[in-house]
């Protein structure tokens, strides 16, 4: 076996390096950087990548040409160096910009292997960032210090440069193994033993060898190799590659017996110093390859440097070189595999198995009968990463709103909305024909859907109504967890809402009893002798015309502007919350401890999801903008009459906080594993009845664009749908592609002249036999509901709700007048009793409905006035004559137009039971005036909301 020059009689020291001292080294101003996904690296069996990241047949290390025009290592490195910039501005044509980053994660402060790094990054276009920890540190900071690199989006790639006696298998193993880009990691050396490198990386020494090998004369079948004073993943990994490629290997250390005999033995000697140790001159016979990797592991030692020839010295640092050109190249074939899983991923959806019995359990019976994906697993399944997702338990999880600048280049995928017609007391199964209509699409027709569904309120839940999570075998589950705190976003809402009304009844009391000077002190505090403005005060003192920010230069009327806002108690909109059925709670006196100085007043408690910060969780579209909204609500006015806003209480900033987790929309699943966003609950009658937007812009992103997002309307169509049209999709910018609306054999009868239902009570006989001509009469209601949605320029599908008292007859009229109607299409559904495959029509008709073009319209004009906005809905929708302002309306729309908010949306608070303003009047009344008794304003969530005729902010059909 003949080898060249540069291969004979190798092995080099470079001196010891210095340790101490802890700190990071960030060595390139760009911050930004590029993902990128990769395939092979070097050696499988037979074959090897190229390294150009192609994968080719090695040839059994034949002779290669060999250039005369530098060391022969070298024409490798440019090789390396040219396709991995080739590469690399690949990735930048679809993300400029964009820099991948090594980390170094190293004892001590030496800068020798970062610098041959740092030199071999900066040709091809890399960042380099050095992590210096002190010799004396523990395993678990050297962890941590992993950990918090492996959650760096930044960070494509982790080389832990340090002592032997550090690299522990739990240190190895703490390397996410797509960053592990020196093949430490025990699955990433177990991928190189299996011949499985797609999605690994194998130690970037153990290439070097290879290459340098791979470059010689001869080949390499049947000679022997010996590996000396390798350890751990190196040797293993170096090892295997040689067996793989026919070499016969030993692995000895220096102590090992008959040590000479072997290494004159071999035809190659891969070893590394140890101490002051080096292989005698006399052991090394001609012809023999001889690599020392200390250059390459930093590891020589200082005395024996000046004793190496010039040919040792080109082959060891040709190691080096080597080493660090494919660990940059695996930094780049890291990023490209990190931009591809930012990409949209095709979804691998495993429904669960529906066995429907019958006759049907109960709900909590078929809940808790089926066994829920893992939560991790179904956010796999739709293409989530794992760093979007925040597990609360086993089965429900937060989604991260980073998703949607991940896939902001993805298409939306069809949106449609649930409707229904005027329900009975009893609901007619919206949230059902939801469940049904996705598992349908997604477990049946093989079709990514996603249901999007309010959180339900405690007051339902534990009323008459109950909980919200669907019935029989269209259900969310587990539904104990649906329906009960979820993931504390009502509670998050609560405690917001009363925090702003505990700082309203506290400024009032200190304005009350404080001088102006006092005020100030307290507000603008001196801390470590150094006083200043917070950022929120600073834009109070700009609303206020003063623009000044150091807090000593405040004139006495600067400082009483600024601390007073003089709220008058008799004009306080604010009002606190509890998510609980406590009528008594509708009136109450606050203030009456002595403590408090004779500051009562009256107040009351509405139910916390009539809390507008509900309204701004569902409209929002992000943290900063909720928190803007935030600031903008109106808590009240002071005497004056100017408006009192939270960013002027100085509570912007608690109340972001405390919402923090609440934005994001929380991840559960149907009976059929398919999967749910559950997110917001405002009521539909004294609110906007949807869930949020957000919700619904993070499942129309992951569907994709073939797929569909269902998502429901509180209550009927004149008052969910409405309010989704005129305020959420202007709010979104979405445009709906289809309404389901659902209706009832039971509802229709009722609005045919039915007696009445009431929750809890057996339903009259009219209800459970046949009786044709209430069901025709009551078709009025389902008709007026959809030309309702007609007025939008939406199509329509009827989804017949199926009870079992219900006969065909019935079913096949309802079915005929809706289509009549103007209904696209007309299905019955079996949903409820036989899950998915009981709502394939509908998912049909929906499919080739939503496939049509609409032409979505809204119903007014932002800029008309307030009166006339709520006119038209009270008229084009409800089929009112007209309206009748109170003389308190009319003094707020005023006062509304005088401060500004007059061009926004109308948010109508009214009964669900009926289209006018009289509970009592089913069907579809007319020749009524629609009351107004008040209006108010949620300025922060974006609406103006007029109260029509009795309704409560407490609504009394919960208790």
């Amino acid at each position: 076996m003949r080898l060249s020059l540069a291969f004979r009689h190798a092995h080099r020291s470079h001196a010891g390096i210095r340790r101490s001292g802890a700190g990071v080294k960030v060595l390139n101003s760009e911050n930004r950087f590029i993902p990128v996904n990769s395939t092979v690296s070097y050696l499988q069996a037979r074959e090897a990548s190229s390294t150009s990241g192609t994968s080719e047949t090695v040839l059994s290390f034949k002779s290669h040409p060999r250039k005369n025009d530098g060391p022969l290592y070298e024409s490798a490195v440019g090789g390396l160096v040219q396709r991995s910039r080739e590469e690399l501005e690949a990735i930048r044509e679809t993300n400029p910009g964009l820099k991948p980053t090594l980390a170094i994660i190293q004892t001590g402060e030496d800068d020798r292997l970062l610098e041959v790094n740092k030199k071999m990054a900066g040709k091809i276009g890399l960042n380099v960032m050095q992590i210096c920890l002190s010799h004396q540190c523990r395993e678990e900071e050297v962890i941590e210090e992993i950990l918090r690199l492996n959650e760096d989006a930044r960070v494509h790639g982790i080389f832990l440069h340090l002592p032997q006696s550090f690299l522990s298998k739990s240190v190895r193993n703490a390397i996410k193994p797509q960053k592990d880009v020196d093949g430490v990691s025990d699955l990433n050396v177990g991928r190189v033993v299996l011949g499985d490198q797609r999605d690994g990386f194998a130690s970037p020494v153990a290439g070097a060898v290879l290459e340098m090998l791979a470059r010689h004369d001869a080949p390499l079948v049947g000679k022997m190799a010996v590996l000396l004073g390798l350890e751990g993943p190196l040797k293993a990994t170096l090892q295997f590659l040689l067996q793989n490629n026919g070499v016969m290997v030993q692995t000895c250390q220096w102590s090992s017996k008959h040590l000479q005999k072997r290494i004159m033995d071999s035809d190659v000697v891969v070893f590394l110093e140890t101490g002051h140790k080096g292989l005698p001159p006399t052991w090394l016979r001609p012809g023999m390859a001889v690599i020392n990797l200390s250059s390459a592991l930093m590891e020589e030692q200082p005395d024996s440097w000046e004793h190496r020839a010039e040919a040792e010295a080109e082959s060891s640092a040709g190691v080096g070189s080597l080493s660090a050109a494919l660990r940059m190249q695996h930094v780049v074939r890291s990023s490209r595999r990190w931009t591809q899983e930012q990409q949209y991923q095709p979804w691998r959806l495993r429904p669960l198995k529906l066995q429907p019995l019958s006759p049907v359990p109960s709900d909590i019976e078929i809940s808790r009968a089926q066994t829920p994906k893992p939560i991790s697993q179904l956010a796999q399944e739709i293409g989530l990463l794992p760093e979007e997702l925040e597990a609360y338990g086993n089965t429900k999880a937060k989604v991260h709103l980073s998703l949607l600048n991940r896939l902001q280049h993805q298409h939306n995928g069809k949106y449609v909305l649930v409707a229904g017609i005027t329900p009975t007391p009893l609901g007619e199964g919206k949230s059902t024909v939801t469940i049904g209509l996705v598992q349908a699409l997604s477990a049946h027709l093989k079709l990514n859907s996603f249901a999007c569904l309010r959180q339900p309120s405690q007051g339902p839940t534990f009323g008459v109504k109950g909980g919200a999570a669907g019935g029989g075998y269209a259900q969310v589950i587990p539904m104990e967890e649906f329906n009960l705190h979820l993931t504390g976003d009502i509670h998050a809402i609560t405690a917001a809402n009363n925090l702003v009304a505990a700082a309203i009844d506290a400024r009032i009391l200190h304005e009350a009893t404080q001088s102006d000077r006092a005020l100030y002190s307290r507000l603008v505090p001196s801390v470590n002798g150094v006083r200043c403005f917070s950022p929120i005060q600073m834009a109070r003192l700009q609303r206020l015309g003063i623009n000044k920010t150091d807090p000593s230069d405040l004139t006495p009327e600067e400082v009483r502007a600024f601390v007073r806002l003089d709220l008058d108690p008799e004009k306080v909109t604010w009002q606190r919350v509890v998510d609980t059925n406590d009528r008594f709670l509708r009136k109450i006196t606050v203030g009456q401890a002595n403590t408090e100085k004779g500051h009562a007043r009256q107040t009351q408690f509405d139910i916390a999801v009539a809390s507008e910060i509900m309204a701004i969780l569902a409209l929002t579209d992000g943290l900063a903008d909720m928190r803007a909204r935030l600031g903008r609500m109106v808590v009240g006015s002071s005497r004056n009459g100017q408006p009192i806003t939270a960013d002027d209480l100085g509570v912007t900033g608690a109340l972001a906080v405390l919402m923090k987790d609440a934005i994001k929309p929380t991840l559960m699943q149907t009976l059929e594993g398919t999967p749910v966003f559950v997110h917001a609950g405002p009521f539909a009658n004294i609110a906007h009845g949807n869930s949020s937007v957000l919700a619904d812009k993070l499942a129309l992103k992951l569907v994709g664009e073939e797929g569909y997002v269902v998502t429901e309307a509180g209550f009927g169509a004149d008052i969910g749908m409405e309010k989704f049209f005129n305020i959420k999709c202007r709010t979104s910018g979405l445009t709906p592609d289809v309404v389901v609306l659902v209706a009832t054999v039971r509802a229709l009868k009722m609005h045919g002249g039915g007696p009445n239902v009431t929750a809890g009570v057996p339903l009259p006989k009219e209800y459970i036999s046949e009786n044709l001509q209430l069901v025709a009469d009551g078709c009025c209601n389902l008709k007026k509901q959809i030309q309702i949605a007609h007025l939008f320029g939406v199509p329509v599908v009827v989804a017949l709700n199926v009870f079992k008292t219900d006969t065909q007859a019935e079913i096949d009229m309802v079915c005929r007048i809706a289509e009549a109607s103007g209904a696209s299409a007309a299905v019955q559904c079996h949903h409820w009793s036989r899950g998915g495959r009981g709502s394939v029509e509908l998912a049909h008709a929906v499919k080739e409905v939503a496939s049509q073009k609409n032409h979505f319209q809204f119903l007014y004009n932002l800029q008309d006035p307030i009166v006339e906005k709520i006119r038209t809905i009270a008229q084009k929708v409800y089929g009112a004559d007209d309206i009748e302002l109170s003389p308190e309306a009319q003094a707020k729309i005023d006062y509304y137009n005088q401060q500004g908010f007059g061009a926004l949306p109308i948010c109508m608070a009214k009964t669900h039971l009926s289209l006018s303003h009289m509970p009592e009047k089913k069907g579809v009344p007319t020749g009524f005036i629609l009351p107004i008794r008040d209006i108010r304003a949620s300025i922060g969530a974006g609406f103006i909301y007029p109260l029509v005729g009795t309704v409560s902010n407490y609504p009394q059909n919960l208790m």
